[in-house]
């Protein structure tokens, strides 16, 4: 159905309708001029994110279903990172005409499974028309406690540098998805130049092998908060010191944490995790997997200082690796390689300004 036959207020309708709320904190939700939220002892967290398409996502590889998951992670991955506790968004889209009704249901679909994930509230949003396809605009709102909050600026000299998850794979599914589209496209250009309409027919079929690459694939398209990280922290007593999560890649991040607390870092290449089909898939495409797991974006694991003291507690954590410490400034940010030699961090991960 077209989505101008419904109109604005009967797509909202029809989208949410059947919401219920799931947090004390949310007082009104969709269906006025503002949503209603009443947070009496604790702080407010809010995240915004604006995804465009052909910039942050690509429809050539990436179904609505799973690009609403995504779009709700990354937010709720912010209020994470801040060692805070999700509970509500508000959903903004522009929509030009090729898309139709049943395709915004397929994103809320996959917008309210993440929710439901970690018992996020969908409280309110916008809807308008666009020429250049779909944009995408998240706010997520989360509580803390003052005490509880975790900024990027709290590391200090000694403390330990960890990051959950492992690093890489969501960039080397994004290049598995760009190789396979450029091989795709290729073809359907040299059958087009032929006249080779035999083969049109057989490209409209076309159906990459990505056997022994799904995790790749998944950690590009569906995305994870690491919500499960912070529970673990918080069960054996451990507040970081400081916390981003890895959107931008690993460098980047780390030189965000060092840069706003006046410290300096070492890293070891040797304790970068990386996954098996990670390091095949980089050695398949001639990458260095060292570089792809410093750089590549989207994996959306945190990375966190604690006090050395800490030490003990953070080797029994399932999942979360040990990858080096904060120095003084003086000694800059140095990347240690498995042959002992030290070179300087830069940062070179995703921009999304860059042309």
């Amino acid at each position: 159905m077209e989505i101008s036959k419904l109109g604005e207020f009967g797509l909202i309708d029809r989208l949410t309708k059947d919401l219920e709320n799931k947090n004390e904190s949310t007082k009104y939700g969709v269906g006025d001029d503002c949503a209603v939220l009443h947070y009496p002892d604790s702080e407010v967290l809010v995240t915004t994110d604006l995804l465009m398409e052909g910039v942050h996502f690509d429809l050539t590889y990436i179904d609505l279903k799973h690009l609403g998951y995504k779009s709700a992670m990354v937010n709720i991955s912010d209020i994470f990172a801040m060692n805070g506790t999700p509970r509500q968004i508000t959903v903004s889209l522009a929509l030009s005409k090729r898309f139709t009704v049943e395709d915004m249901e397929e994103f809320y679909a996959g917008l309210r499974l993440a929710c439901e994930k970690w018992n996020v509230d969908i409280v309110g949003g916008d809807t308008t028309s666009s020429y250049t396809g779909l944009a995408i605009s998240i706010t997520c709102i989360g509580e803390a406690r003052k005490e509880d909050i975790v900024y990027r600026n709290g590391a200090k000299n000694t403390d330990l540098i960890c990051v959950s998850g492992d690093l890489g794979a969501a960039y080397m599914g994004l290049q598995l998805l760009e190789r396979e589209k450029s091989v795709y496209y290729g073809q359907v250009n040299d059958a087009k130049k032929k006249g080779d309409k035999k083969a049109l027919e057989e490209l409209a079929h076309f159906s990459p092998d990505f056997a022994g690459k799904e995790y790749l694939l998944q950690r590009q398209l569906q995305t994870e908060a690491r919500g499960d990280i912070i529970q673990k922290l918080r069960d054996a007593g451990i507040r970081p010191t400081a916390m981003m999560d890895v959107s931008d890649g690993l460098s980047s991040e780390l030189m965000h944490i060092c840069k706003q607390s006046g410290v300096g870092c070492r890293i070891y290449e040797k304790e970068l995790p990386i996954d098996y089909q990670t390091a095949v898939m980089a050695e398949e495409m001639n990458m260095n997997v060292t570089t792809c797991a410093l750089n590549g974006g989207e994996d959306y694991e945190l990375l966190f200082t604690v006090p050395i003291g800490d030490l003990d507690k953070v080797k029994e954590l399932e999942d979360v690796r040990l990858i080096g410490h904060i120095t003084e400034a003086k000694y800059g940010l140095q990347l240690v390689t498995r042959d002992d030699q030290e070179f300087e961090l830069k940062a070179q991960g995703w921009n999304p300004l860059k042309e």
